[in-house]
């Protein structure tokens, strides 16, 4: 009876060591931390369930490392400018979450307020700077992390499409955008692109959208996922 106890503690020490080897995602200091900045296209607004949002699906996906080993955070908030990306969510990532990888979503709602009567000669220059302070801000504190941004998607039922004052103010945000983004050594996610001529990618299509819905479908979402993990590999 004894000996059969020892044989049995034996199995018991031999299988706790062959969990203690495997991956514990309860465990979590060598993680890689992944944290999703911005407005609602980061926050997945629109998307059914929320979960299919970008960010979402860049972590489910293990773009940055895999799900077990990696932690993610979402500081997204709908309706964010870049001054509020800039004031709020920056400060709060660099110095409480400390992560290894960020994507950022921001300039949209700074576009959106130009559609609506701000002044593009103060906004433009306030959203370069303040895409100066998030990205290279961001490097500063972080050295090590990896950062990246998207560029805007057209919405041609709001802008028009080619050859309108809105789409050349997009086109304008964009490289206002992709000129900051290299200053600061961050990668660009081609969203723009990645929507551009398609169809289905956009809540504004379907019937009974509101008519300055500019939000993504899942199918939508899925796109700038797709444009993410084409820019991070």
């Amino acid at each position: 009876m004894l000996k059969t106890a020892f044989h049995f503690a034996g199995v018991v020490l031999l299988a706790i060591a062959d969990i203690a080897h495997a991956d514990q995602p309860w465990t979590f200091s060598n993680n890689t931390r992944y944290i999703a900045l911005g407005d609602s296209l980061a926050a997945g607004y629109g998307a059914m369930p929320t979960t299919n949002g970008y960010a979402y699906l860049l972590y489910q996906h293990g773009v940055f490392d895999k799900t077990s080993n990696t932690l993610f955070a979402n500081a997204a908030v709908p309706g964010a400018t870049s001054q509020d990306v800039l004031d709020h969510q920056v400060p709060q990532a660099a110095l409480r979450f400390v992560p290894h990888a960020v994507t950022v979503s921001a300039g949209g709602n700074d576009l959106l307020g130009i559609f609506a009567g701000d002044d593009p000669t103060v906004t433009l220059p306030r959203l370069q700077s303040n895409l100066a302070g998030i990205l290279c801000g961001l490097k500063q504190q972080l050295p090590q992390a990896r950062i990246y941004i998207h560029n805007l998607y057209d919405v041609p039922e709001v802008t028009g499409g080619p050859g309108s004052p809105a789409f050349d103010l997009v086109m304008l945000v964009n490289q206002i955008i992709a000129g900051v983004a290299q200053a600061c050594s961050a990668g660009v996610a081609d969203v723009f692109s990645a929507f551009n001529g398609k169809t289905g990618l956009l809540l504004v299509e379907r019937h009974g959208a509101g008519q300055f819905e500019v939000h993504p479908t899942n199918a939508g979402y899925k796109a700038m996922a797709a444009a993410f993990e084409a820019a991070i590999q």
